[in-house]
Formats: structure tokens, sequence, C-alpha cells
């Protein structure tokens, strides 16, 4: 019996030891050395740290208006970007999930933006923004296509927002594609037999039974939304005058630009704390929206 749970054991370490091993060194350490910087005074390069218990927390709070300034633009984005890219990344798999002939070259067309990396896909924007629009507007005459899209605070607001929509709803198309297949057919016919509209299978019966992809869809979306960084620093650097600057940004200058590395992972911390809660309560409530199919 012994030997047997010792082999149990060991087979259970072969197969996850490496994981454990590895998300240990590249999560579980840099967070809880990340934890004891935030109370200290470093500026990451030196071998000197000076312990100064909360008044990184008390400067955040009191003194540092460019982060709070910074997670007011967070929240604006991370609100119209979860419900945009939910909203796109839905209807497109509605329509996608219809008898077309070219649905399948569709949907790759739709999901190809996720596969570019970020900073590479904003520089991309950034030419698109800067000369690709410019060039529209002399050929057309459109005020829209002549706007400072990158140089105004509104303009670059919502230049990032359109970028951010057209990069992750694509990702969010195929879980929506995936659970809309799983909705029983028979139950959709019985509904337009008795007569019900299609919106009425949309809200009342396409809805209740797709929550489960609509809590991982908005689980993923906040955090993408939140976490937000290669796009804001290719297409805006956080300009005019930080007006566009996002959290991820604000910190990331605070520690590696500012140098003050101790500040900077208490921002981190703190910024970790509030999304953390956010997306719980989140998770909670779709959860209890979720019925059996």
């Amino acid at each position: 019996m012994r030997s047997r749970k010792l082999s149990q054991f060991g087979q259970q370490l072969f197969f996850v030891g490496p994981a454990v091993l590895f998300f240990t060194l590249v999560m579980i350490i840099p967070f809880v050395m990340g934890m004891y910087y935030s109370f200290t005074d470093w500026n990451g390069v030196s071998g000197q740290v000076a312990w100064v218990g909360f008044d990184n927390f008390k400067h955040i709070f009191s003194g540092d208006p460019d982060f709070w300034k910074s997670f007011g633009f967070t929240v604006r984005f991370t609100l119209l970007g979860v419900i945009l890219t939910n909203l796109v990344g839905f209807f497109l798999a509605y329509f996608l999930t219809k008898p077309l002939k070219t649905r399948n070259v569709m949907r790759t067309v739709f999901f190809m933006p996720n596969v570019i990396g970020g900073l590479l896909l904003g520089f991309i924007w950034q030419f698109i923004f800067i000369k690709g629009f410019s060039t529209m507007g002399e050929m057309t005459g459109w005020s829209f296509f002549e706007l400072p899209w990158l140089g105004d605070a509104t303009t670059g607001f919502w230049a990032i927002v359109m970028v951010f929509v057209w990069q992750y709803s694509g990702y969010l198309m195929v879980i929506y594609i995936a659970s809309l297949s799983n909705v029983s057919k028979e139950v959709l016919e019985a509904a337009e037999i008795d007569g019900a509209s299609h919106f009425q299978i949309l809200r009342s019966i396409i809805a209740p039974l797709i929550m489960p992809a609509v809590t991982v869809s908005l689980f993923l979306a906040i955090s993408w939304s939140f976490k937000m960084f290669d796009l804001n620093l290719s297409l805006t650097k956080g300009g005019p005058f930080k007006s566009t600057e996002s959290v991820a940004l604000n910190i990331y200058n605070e520690a590696f630009l500012n140098n003050r590395y101790g500040l900077g992972t208490a921002k981190a911390l703190l910024f970790f704390v509030i999304v953390a809660v956010i997306t719980l309560i989140q998770v909670r409530v779709t959860k209890s929206k979720e019925v059996e199919a």
C-alpha cells in the first residue's frame, strides 16, 4: 500500500512538478518579491533597499494625481472596451454560425488581428492613423479622417478603443461560436414554431444558455482592458500630457523611467487588488445568471 502511494506521488510529481516549479519561479516568487519591494524605497539598481513601510501607499493616496488620472482613464477605457469587444464578438459569432458559404474564411479573417503582437499592431495602426487617414481625408474630404487621432485627448482615447476592439473581438468571437454551437437546435425550432421573434429567441433562450461563455469573455475582456499596455505605449505613449496614460503605463514609467521601483511596485500591488476585487464580483454575478442547458 505504501509503495502504491509512493508510486502515485512519483507520477504526480513527474507530470505536475515541472509546471508547479516554473509557475513558482515565474509567478509566485516575483509576486512575493514585489510585495516586499512595495514597502521599500529602491531605485531598482542599487543594492541599498530602505524599508519605508506604508509611505509608498500614503504617497499614492495623497500626493500622486497622475496615478489617479491614469486610473480614471483606465476605468473609462475598460468600460467601453469590455462592452464593445463582447458585443462585436457576440454578433460576429451569431452571424458566423449561420449557414454561410464563406463563414470559415470570415472567422479566420476576424481572428487574425489577435495573432499579431500588441506593439507591432500599435505601430501598424499608428501609421494608419497618421498617414493612411490623412491620405483618405485628402481623397474624400471627410472630416472624420482629418481628425488629430493621436494628438488629442478625446480622439486618442477613441483611437486606442478602436484598435483594442479590433484586436480582441475576434478572440471572443471564437468563444461565443463554441457556445452558440452547443445551443439545442430543437429548442430554437420549438420557439420559432411557437411564434417567438428573432429578438425574443436571442434574449430569452440564447442569452441565458450562453452565460458560461459570457462569464469567461467578460473575465478576459476586463483583464485585457485593465492590463492594456502595449497598445498604449505604441500608439500615444500616454500623451498628450498623460491624458491617455493607462495604469500599466504609469506603473512602468514610475518604476523604469523615474527609477522609483518601490513606488512602482506599490502601485502595481494596489492595482492588482482593485482588479482582483472587480473580477471576483463580475464572475460571481455572471455565474449566478447561468442556467442548465
